[in-house]
């Protein structure tokens, strides 16, 4: 166990174990990317089965997570985890190897399925392992580094993969982490022990009607940002509010509910949630817009928009292991998510003013090194808080309600902000429609990260509290001081 922030060599390999893991799970989120159009080659797909090989992660990934959040906590983080990783490891087989099409987005499926399960898990296991508080603000620094690094990392890596070893490469990358982990997963703490009666505690009833409820949110706003799919988005979307009304009434009346409402009551819950959903919002969409810019009016090829981005998780793993454990010590997890959030909206301010012929060292790099250096402490900062402030028993659906607001922001975030660059470069008749649209879509996407800042600022603030010396205790569930 660590004691005063210093971490012995078991509990490196314990959370090497769980950061591995982190990395290829979101590096899987962004890899596909260059790598479509050679699997619409093979596999004969169009632009829409496209769209579906990557909604289908997405989508499972968001949809389960809560699933997985309860899971964990009623049959013990290590099991759930374990079980997570041996779906995400055997889906990950399956999509390499996948003969058909849908093969292939069923295999997609089942890869964020066994995600959603696994992130729940890791951070339920992240808070039980590292109490003191010291140790725990590194072992959260080092998890939200791969978290970060792993969506930049993989649109980096995608290009030269395919290019090199074909589109099956992309996920074949995933199985010696995914072996390895299992194989020192022995590592990690055991589970309590736990009721013979816990899986009969699952709510089944709130399971299938929440899961459905995010699903066809989650897809209906994809679905809007098409012309094509806009009118019945609509009424899917209607389809997937009423679910959700459904599965809160199923809720509150539960006796063991899959996502208690309780935990709403707590203040740190409710605001990292809200908070995280304009994480995702702000920070998914700027990756796109990166790549649409630098491949649209740079006349980068794949492979070297990609590697552009390196800088961005080159920052996020240098600070995540230097600074971002201090500043967690001494200003406190609301002060950090602050100023994440901050620098990531300066950083797509400086995006919007790209020019038509930009330089990437002066135009391009510098908002990338503020974007590497705020996304992890937003991260970090963002999720701390809620599982400081609950049981144990609850960490898992407590990490599942805040990591599900991200995923539901992601895709609200990427679809509102690409759909306002379409419009714009519609409407205008200027040359540089396109370019302007850009930059508009930055302006939007840095506007959401400063709005996430001022919600911090306002839900998370901790109060005054008595002294408790330099760090925050965050080893017992209450209201947190700094």
């Amino acid at each position: 166990m660590a004691a005063k922030g210093v971490l012995g060599a078991k509990d490196w390999m314990i959370l090497l174990v769980i950061t591995a893991v982190e990395l290829v799970v979101f590096l899987d989120t962004t890899v596909l990317n260059v790598a479509l159009p050679s699997i619409g080659a093979d596999l004969g797909l169009d632009e829409a089965g496209l769209g579906w090989v990557t909604n289908a992660y997405l989508l499972a990934f968001g949809g389960f997570m809560l699933l997985g959040g309860r899971a964990a906590d009623l049959l013990g983080p290590r099991r759930v985890f374990t079980g997570g990783l041996i779906v995400f490891t055997a889906a990950s087989a399956l999509a390499a190897s996948a003969p058909t099409p849908a093969v292939l987005i069923g295999a997609r499926a089942l890869q964020g399925l066994g995600a959603a399960v696994l992130i729940p898990a890791q951070l339920a296991l992240l808070a039980t392992t590292f109490t003191e508080p010291a140790a725990r603000h590194r072992a959260f620094g080092v998890w939200s580094a791969m978290a970060a690094a792993g969506a930049a990392i993989g649109t980096a890596l995608g290009g030269p993969l395919t290019d090199l070893f074909g589109w099956p490469s992309i996920f074949l990358i995933n199985l010696p982490v995914g072996v390895l982990a299992l194989a020192f997963g022995r590592m990690l703490p055991a589970d309590p022990a736990r009721s013979g009666r816990a899986v009969g505690r699952l709510d089944v009833p709130g399971a299938v009607t929440g899961t459905a409820a995010l699903l066809s949110i989650g897809y209906a706003i994809g679905a809007l940002g098409d012309a094509a799919t806009r009118t019945p988005a609509w009424a899917l979307l209607a389809t997937g509010l009423a679910l959700l009304i459904g599965f809160l009434l199923l809720e509150a009346r539960s006796e063991h509910p899959l996502m208690p409402l309780r935990l709403f009551t707590v203040r740190q819950v409710r605001g990292s949630a809200i908070v995280n959903a304009l994480v995702g919002a702000a920070h998914v969409p700027a990756f796109a817009l990166l790549a649409l810019y630098l491949q649209n009016t740079q006349h980068y090829s794949p492979t070297e928009s990609g590697l552009a981005v390196l800088p961005v998780a080159a920052a996020n793993i240098v600070i995540s292991r230097t600074l971002l454990p201090l500043a967690l010590d001494r200003l406190g997890a609301w002060r950090v998510l602050t100023a994440g959030l901050g620098l990531q909206a300066v950083a797509m301010a400086l995006f919007a003013r790209l020019p038509e012929h930009g330089d990437y060292l002066t135009d391009v790099l510098p908002g990338a090194v503020l974007l590497g250096i705020g996304l992890p402490a937003a991260f970090v900062g963002v999720t701390a808080p809620a599982l400081a402030a609950v049981d144990e028993a609850d960490a898992g659906i407590a990490a599942g309600i805040v990591n599900t607001a991200q995923r539901v922001g992601s895709g609200l975030g990427v679809t509102v902000v690409l759909l306002i660059a379409e419009l714009a470069s519609r409407r205008s008749a200027m040359p540089d429609a396109y370019l302007s649209s850009l930059n508009l879509a930055f302006a939007v996407a840095a506007a959401l990260a400063a709005t996430g800042a001022v919600l911090t600022v306002a839900l998370l603030r901790t109060r005054p509290g008595p002294p408790t010396g330099p760090t925050l205790d965050t080893s017992a569930p209450a209201t947190a001081h700094d």
